[in-house]
Parts: structure tokens; C-alpha cells; sequence
């Protein structure tokens, strides 16, 4: 996890405020405890906090292209980026670092903003290229890494990966967003493109911004989930080709020079995550929290998990102040979020930083593949509204 931030003139070349993206920057320190760096040019301003997982030394950020006409502040992991440094081999670049970070930055310089497309990963970056004067903000398909960005009365527009980067810089409104905070009563979290600030958003996942000086900035859509279900496999065979997607995806986000392992529960997510793992072998570390209340306790179904896989498994009771612990997540999220699973991950959390520096999790299992019961009561209804004549259909659901 690291932290970028930027500033760029919409109007001209005017000087950004260094001390601005500096206090930006700083408010990111937590994000990136590994490294610090920055970029000023007529017009244009980046910051970056780093969390080193893949080649320490070569990839430091900002990142200049080899060509010195791009630079690139980084969030994130391109699972494919060995793949996307074949690529550009064949065109003729001698990659210089073992790093992601080259790997990104490399693209854009070569394919433009067709090259985020061809990315497998988590990411939000800010890109700046120098000749044309333009800033590329993107977010990964599924907005697993956070971007916010705003635009202030004398045409500036700041970027960052936390709304309080944002707000620390003084130069943006922190006025509430009505709609946001009536979104937040209704869903339990602030959804996007909104934010908790009316002068704030957030950039959509599988979305790329332009900007441009004198121009306004234009937000597209770069990838959108199929809805075609394809041929139709039977049961058997479609189980096979999702234990081997899943094993890939899992394998894919285990290169790192960093110690890694996972959080594990008593669920079939973080089981599933930490089986897949020890299938690729290798040593896992697998971190558990307990507590003393026996309706949350998962460590017995955690434990079977870890010895049937052979892996490393640490155990710690969970010891944290429900209300100090609420002020904590509430600073974390930065925004209102109503997920009450928010402090058990930061128990677990807090008992692997001693023992990893990257850890694998299941969140999202159940919205993937349908685990709440939810999900089968809207197919039912689904059904029912084609089945059903109008004169029913309408009482019932409206």
C-alpha cells in the first residue's frame, strides 16, 4: 500500500504550492513508511509515499520513464507486469528494475492511456506527460485501490489516495456533501462517484481522467464486466476451470520481496485463500485473532485450516478499546463507513504486521459469488416479476 498526491494547473504553467503537496504527501506518511519522493515542473506537482514489495531499490517513485517524457506516482500491484515487460522487450526497451512500477510507467509511454487496459491488478496512478502537458489519473476494474480528486475556484486539481490527503492540503472546501451523507444513511457507506465533501470525489473504478490545460477534464469508462454468460458447461467442468482461475489469481499476487501470508478465519474464503497458497508452495504464514466472546471466535476452524495445510499459524487474542478502536477505523477509512467487519480486520491486521509485510484476505468472496442469502431472494423475486401477471406482480413489488 503507498500513497500518491498531486497537483496540477488547468488554466497554464502556473507554480503549484510545494508546501500544499507536501502536507499532502505527509498526511499519506502511513500509507508508505519506506519511502518518500517528489516531482515539481512548471505546472505540475506529485508526491508519493512508498510501501516497498517488489525490488526496494528500483522502485522508487516518481518515476521517470526512460525517454524522461513520463512520470508516474503509483498505488498498487500489476500482477501481469512480467508479462507486460515482454511486451515491451519485443519492442526494444532493456528494462532497467525487476519493479512494477518501470513496467507501468513503460506502458503508458508506449501505448497511451490503450495501456490500462492490458493491466492485471490493483491500482490508482497519477501520470504526467510532459509534452503534451497532460495528467492521467486511473483506477483498476473494481476500485480496490482508492482515488480521490477535486478542482479548486482557480482551476487546480489535486489528486490523492485518501480524501484526507486532500483536505490537509487547505486548498479544497470540507463542506459536507448532503447527497453523500444521505447515501451514507441509506447504504452504509458513501458509494461513488460521491464523496463525504461536496468539492470531492472519487474516480470511479475501471475509469481513466484526462486533463488537460484549458480544457475541462474528461472521465471514461475503460472496461466493463461481460454479461454474456458464454456457452453453458456443465457443473463439472466449470468447477475445474474455477479452482484454476482461482489458483492463478492467487498465485499472481504472491510475488513479492517482502514477507507475505494471509489473514485467516473460520470462513471458506480465507481457507480457500490459504489452501491455494500452500498449493503453490513455498512457507505460509497464516494470522488468526480470537475473542473471548464464543459467537465470534473462529479459532478452532482456523486451526484445522492451518494444520491441514502445514502452514505457519499464528494465533493472538484480540486486545483493542471498542470505542478507541472506532476512532481509529473512522481515521482509516477517512469517510463514514457503517461495516462493522471493519474491526476484527483491524485486529488481524494489527497481529500480522508483526510477522508480514503483505497478507492476503477474502474479503469480497461473498459478493463474488453470491454468499449472502440476499442474493438468492433477488433471483427469486426475478422469477416471480416474469411469472406473475401484472395485476399481482404490481402489489407485490410495486
Amino acid at each position: 500500500m503507498c500513497g500518491v498526491a498531486g497537483i496540477v494547473d488547468l488554466v497554464g504553467a502556473r507554480d503549484v504550492d510545494r508546501s500544499a503537496l507536501r502536507r499532502m504527501t505527509d498526511a499519506l506518511a502511513h500509507r508508505g513508511p519506506d519511502g518518500e519522493g517528489y516531482f515539481f515542473d512548471a505546472g505540475v506537482g506529485f508526491g508519493h509515499r512508498r510501501l516497498a514489495i517488489i525490488d526496494a531499490d528500483g522502485g522508487a517513485q516518481p518515476y521517470h520513464t526512460l525517454d524522461k517524457r513520463g512520470v508516474l506516482t503509483f498505488n498498487g500491484e500489476i500482477y501481469n507486469f512480467t508479462e507486460i515487460f515482454r511486451m515491451l522487450a519485443q519492442g526494444g526497451l532493456a528494462a532497467r528494475t525487476r519493479s512494477d512500477t518501470e513496467a507501468l510507467a513503460e506502458a503508458i509511454a508506449k501505448w497511451d492511456i490503450d495501456a490500462i487496459s492490458r493491466l492485471r491488478g490493483m491500482f490508482a496512478f497519477g501520470y504526467w506527460d510532459s509534452p503534451r502537458r497532460r495528467l492521467v489519473l486511473a483506477r483498476d476494474r473494481f476500485g480496490e485501490k482508492p482515488l480521490y480528486y477535486a478542482q479548486t475556484d482557480d482551476g487546480f486539481l489535486l489528486f490523492a489516495s485518501e480524501i484526507g490527503a486532500i483536505a490537509a492540503s487547505g486548498l479544497v472546501s470540507q463542506d459536507l456533501s448532503g447527497g453523500a451523507v444521505h447515501d451514507y444513511f441509506r447504504l452504509g457507506y458513501v458509494p461513488d462517484p460521491q464523496a463525504i465533501f461536496a468539492r470531492v470525489h472519487k474516480l470511479p473504478p475501471a475509469s481513466v481522467l484526462v486533463a488537460q490545460a484549458g480544457s475541462a477534464p474528461k472521465i471514461e469508462t475503460y472496461w466493463r464486466a461481460s454479461t454474456d454468460g458464454g456457452e453453458t458447461a456443465d457443473f463439472e467442468d466449470s468447477t475445474i476451470a474455477l479452482v484454476e482461475k482461482f489458483d492463478e489469481a492467487v498465485a499472481s499476487q504472491m510475488i513479492a520481496d517482502a514477507p507475505l501470508g494471509a489473514f485467516l478465519s473460520g470462513g471458506v474464503d480465507s481457507a480457500a485463500i490459504v489452501a491455494s497458497m500452500a498449493k503453490s508452495g513455498g512457507g505460509v504464514t497464516a494470522c488468526t485473532v480470537g475473542f473471548d466472546d464464543a459467537r465470534f471466535d473462529e479459532r478452532a476452524f482456523a486451526r484445522q485450516t492451518a494444520q491441514r495445510y502445514g502452514v505457519n499459524h499464528i494465533e493472538q487474542m484480540a486486545q483493542f478499546d471498542v470505542e478507541q478502536s472506532i476512532d481509529e477505523v473512522a481515521a482509516i477509512y477517512g469517510e463514514p463507513f457503517a461495516d462493522p467487519s471493519a474491526l476484527p480486520t483491524l485486529a488481524v491486521a494489527r497481529a500480522a504486521r508483526y510477522h508480514v509485510k503483505v497478507a492476503l484476505s477474502g474479503d469480497g468472496a461473498d459478493e463474488l459469488f453470491l454468499g449472502y442469502r440476499r442474493y438468492a431472494l433477488f433471483a427469486a423475486e426475478d422469477i416471480a416479476r416474469t411469472a406473475l401477471p401484472a395485476s399481482i406482480r404490481k402489489p407485490l413489488f410495486g
